[in-house]
């Protein structure tokens, strides 16, 4: 059924409607990157951006299976399947649990997150390390690997947001690698880049996302996926339908697989099931919080903004947010002052990824280099 944009905004706390009035109106009059707007506290969620990258590997079980490939298809499907089995807890997960998209929290410079999935069934412990690389613009760095399995994905996400209609449109920048080290030694990798987002429902106060456009799967073998999205419109077609085109490199297509990312997918050929993400999710490990020992941890950082923000307490919320953010400029200033450069603790930045323009030509990719954050292996173990 399509989305009534024309009546009240029902989810939208009574108390709250003029401040979501004049932020639609301030979403509607700005020129610049949204992401520099201050939302009303009803709309923020409890967590900050730096826990993203978790949703990558909530099916720990489909990324350990990728290196069991026995060829080079199989490994690429092994891929594919993974990678949709992903983007249901990256965009649709937050409506289940607080009833509709929430703005994450803006991460400062420097803010880390530690996770990790255990070891069960034999498919080896899965651990996580992020870290917020760049503040203007955005950008957040992320390494998980199962050592176990020998495979690691390592990438970075920036967001560019600009408004269009009744919709916000978020481009994603960046892209991840997957490495997978094979039992004669040999590596294997993977690219990948990130589908664009529409940000709907503004109108409603019930924010939701759809995925938009094309993104890519490239191996280093020469096997390709092209998936394009795309939703429900106001007359017809599925919310979050996509369709895969998995082509060997020859350029031959030897699969297509159409389906609902956030339920499932079959082979277009044989009808046979290809994805499936209809049983719970598994959620990252993460110490608690007296128990994080850098005051850059993400949960440790924002305990009291997310308190305010569970609480209902937006006063609270809006107050503790505002510390952090004036104690961030504060050292951003002496910085400048003193002539330093804040150092990053887990990542090194090279200027243009090889991997990335090596591959990016299976699909033309745009734009043709880009650069990358290189992790240090250096983070500390979590218990």
């Amino acid at each position: 059924m399509a989305h009534n944009e024309e009546t009240e905004p029902v989810a939208v706390p009574p108390a709250q409607r003029s401040s979501w009035t004049s932020f639609l109106k301030a979403i509607a009059s700005f020129s610049g990157d949204l992401s520099s707007l201050t939302a009303p506290p009803f709309i923020l969620s409890p967590v900050s951006l730096t826990e993203f990258p978790a949703y990558w590997c909530e099916r720990p079980a489909l990324f350990a299976a990728i290196p069991e490939g026995k060829t080079n298809e199989e490994r690429a499907l092994a891929v594919l399947k993974w990678f949709i089995s992903t983007l249901k807890g990256q965009y649709t997960s937050r409506n289940e649990t607080m009833g509709m998209e929430k703005k994450p929290l803006n991460p400062v410079l420097g803010e880390l997150f530690y996770g990790y999935w255990p070891d069960k069934d034999g498919r080896g412990r899965t651990d996580l390390v992020v870290e917020q690389v760049s503040h203007h613009p955005p950008i957040t760095a992320y390494y998980i690997a199962n050592e176990t399995k020998k495979v690691a994905l390592q990438g970075h996400n920036a967001q560019k947001t600009s408004f269009s209609g009744a919709s916000i449109i978020v481009k994603q920048i960046g892209h991840a690698t997957l490495t997978i080290t094979l039992p004669d030694g040999k590596k294997e990798q993977y690219l990948m880049t990130l589908p664009r987002l529409v940000i709907a429902g503004l109108l409603m106060g019930s924010p939701y996302i759809e995925l938009s456009e094309t993104s890519y799967i490239a191996s280093s073998t020469g096997w390709l996926s092209t998936i394009e999205y795309s939703g429900r419109g106001y007359f017809s077609g599925k919310a979050h339908t996509f369709k895969a085109t998995v082509t060997a490199p020859s350029g031959q297509t030897i699969h297509t697989i159409d389906g609902q990312w956030d339920t499932t997918s079959k082979f277009r050929k044989t009808g046979a099931e290809f994805t499936n993400v209809l049983s719970p999710k598994e959620e990252v490990t993460v110490a608690p919080i007296e128990a994080q020992q850098d005051a850059f941890e993400s949960r440790k950082l924002w305990e009291k903004v997310a308190q305010g923000i569970r609480g209902g307490d937006f006063e609270m919320a809006s107050r503790e947010k505002s510390k952090i953010e004036n104690e961030q400029r504060q050292r951003r200033k002496d910085e400048v002052a003193k002539g330093e450069k804040w150092a990053l603790k887990h990542f090194v930045r090279v200027e243009s990824d090889p991997e990335y323009e090596q591959m990016g030509r299976l699909f033309n990719a745009q734009p043709p280099i880009e650069d990358t954050y290189v992790f240090q292996h250096n983070a500390p173990p979590v218990a």
